[in-house]
């Protein structure tokens, strides 16, 4: 087969697209080559999973499942009270590449969050977020030869740049220049390719439209060359959630849940371990371990903290001589973290141990290590504090939450034992859920913008029938609609179904992914970038 027409069907991942940002693009002409695929195909809005955020939704996109069945819930995988940056060896299902490598069908996967370190399969895997800046790909050597091809490739934007919007847009023109080698060199039948940009701009500079523009131009750019170079049969744009502004209040439920009596907090002890002691110690000396050892400023601040004087007192000072910002740029965060006041996991009953989760994890007696509530007593407490956390309400006098739930009404599968036990879902996603300790329960939110519930899908090419539309699609149906796409039998226990605008080629039983060794990603530039873009506080 000519390799202009070995690509069938490609998927592109927008990160964050939704109407709100992309009805502006259209109506100045910003966006071509997208928009056409929306003009000409069928398109409509796309339900994200709880939680909407990237690195657990883009696994359920490409598994079809919930986080129940392949395990990754957040930027972070946990060991009892222990975490680390979560990589491919977390998600325990299948990917939509490896279903189509049972059916001897090639694929080419590049910048795809949460893919590292890549399995084998047949074609070619460049990862992205969550992966290191040099990271393993499949196969071996191949991200050698795709700079020796293109020149810089980058998983991450240069931190140096002055113009966020060139720098993501020349990630964006790495995406689509590797893609297009790689689909030159292995004439893949699948391809997907994922651009992170576009949400991560949201969570630096929001306001800056310019450098938003740029970097869809860009991404529109390289759609366009992809398509004119590749001329793949089927196209499907599909976003893991939307983007928009959070107009409400910031939650402090760790606050709120001490005043309640179920955190437990310390003065400059341990806590949870953060980003920034394992950034600031060994990782910056090459350890790929997550101890730490304080040093003499961080003992220092510690002990000050055991007599009261805590980061959050000090803070609260500065804040009001109006120096906090310039003193937080020049203070070592491992100082700052070590005289906090923190949560005190063990000895806790329930807390949030990660915002991205969007919920409340009891501390269970035979399941955490250090468990203080009985398994009689789970119900009873979850119970008590569902009631109490569907009562809040904001200073305005709104509900705080859309909904409080127990996790099995969200998850399901074999891996919900990692969730949360009580699912937490802000109202309209308008108010911003905040782990960290401030002494006060509510203030404005840490980023005017962050994650919404809707993105977007649209498609088009010969497998469609445009006409049928979208139907009300989810996440999770964006991988059998692939399947269905390549006429592949999609998996029983996926959770999603093929678009009404796809023929179903029906389903098929295939295995579980078999156990893996989880492996560490203790990454300095990994865990800095997602702390600089507020996914870890």
């Amino acid at each position: 087969m000519d390799d202009r027409t070995s690509l069938q069907t490609l998927l592109v991942g927008i990160d964050a697209a939704c109407d709100r940002v992309l009805e502006p693009l259209f109506e100045d002409d910003e966006v071509p080559t997208l928009e056409s695929i929306y003009r000409d195909g069928t398109s409509g809005p796309l339900e994200s999973q709880i939680p909407p955020w990237t690195a657990s939704a883009w696994p359920s996109m490409y598994t079809g499942k919930n986080p129940g069945k392949h395990g990754v819930y957040g930027f972070l995988s946990f060991d009892g009270y222990d975490w680390d940056v979560v990589n491919a060896t977390d998600v325990r299902e299948r990917t939509l590449w490896e279903l189509l490598d049972t059916h001897g069908i090639s694929s080419v996967v590049v910048n795809v969050p949460v893919t590292h370190p890549p399995r084998e399969f047949d074609g070619a895997l460049i990862p992205g977020y969550t992966a290191p800046e040099d990271p393993d790909c499949h196969p071996a050597g191949l991200l050698e030869d795709v700079r020796a091809e293109i020149g810089e490739y980058r998983v991450y934007p240069d931190e140096d740049a002055d113009d966020l919007g060139r720098a993501y847009s020349d990630c964006a023109r790495m995406r689509g220049e590797a893609f297009r080698y790689l689909a030159d060199r292995f004439e893949p039948e699948f391809g997907f390719v994922e651009f992170q940009g576009t949400d991560s701009i949201f969570h630096e500079q929001p306001e800056n439209d310019a450098a938003i523009r740029a970097i869809y131009r860009e991404v529109d750019r390289q759609l366009r060359e992809i398509l004119e170079e590749h001329d793949p049969e089927n196209v499907i744009v599909a976003s893991d959630h939307g983007m928009g502004p959070y107009d409400g209040h910031e939650f402090r439920v760790n606050d709120y849940l001490r005043e309640e009596g179920y955190v437990a907090t310390e003065n400059g002890g341990d806590g949870m371990p953060t980003w920034a002691t394992v950034r600031d110690g060994n990782l910056k000396e090459g350890q790929a371990d997550t101890s730490y050892d304080p040093g003499i400023a961080e003992r220092a601040m510690a002990t000050a903290a055991g007599f009261g004087l805590t980061s959050q007192r000090i803070g609260a000072v500065l804040e009001r001589l109006g120096i906090d910002d310039l003193v937080a740029a020049y203070a070592p965060a491992g100082v700052v973290n070590a005289g906090a006041t923190q949560v005190d996991f063990p000895q806790s009953t329930a807390y949030v141990r990660s915002r991205i989760e969007l919920g409340i994890r009891l501390n269970l007696e035979g399941r955490d290590p250090d468990g203080v509530v009985s398994p009689e007593e789970y119900e009873a407490v979850r119970r008590q504090l569902i009631d109490a956390l569907r009562s809040i309400t904001t200073p305005d006098g709104d509900p705080v939450f859309e909904s409080v739930r127990p996790r099995e009404e969200y998850f399901h599968g074999p891996e919900s034992e990692h969730a949360v036990d009580i699912v937490t879902v802000p109202a309209d996603f308008d108010h911003f859920l905040s782990a960290t300790l401030r002494d006060e329960q509510f203030g404005p939110p840490s980023e005017p913008w962050n994650h919404k519930l809707e993105g977007t899908v649209a498609v088009r090419g010969e497998a469609f029938d445009h006409g049928s539309g979208v139907g009300n699609a989810h996440l999770f149906d964006i991988a059998p609609t692939v399947l269905s796409a390549l006429d592949v039998p999609f998996d029983e226990r996926m959770d999603g179904e093929p678009l009404p605008c796809v023929e179903s080629a029906g389903t098929q039983e295939y295995p579980r992914l078999g156990e893996t060794e989880s492996v560490e990603t203790a990454d300095e530039g990994v865990e800095k970038r997602l702390a600089d873009l507020g996914y870890l506080e």
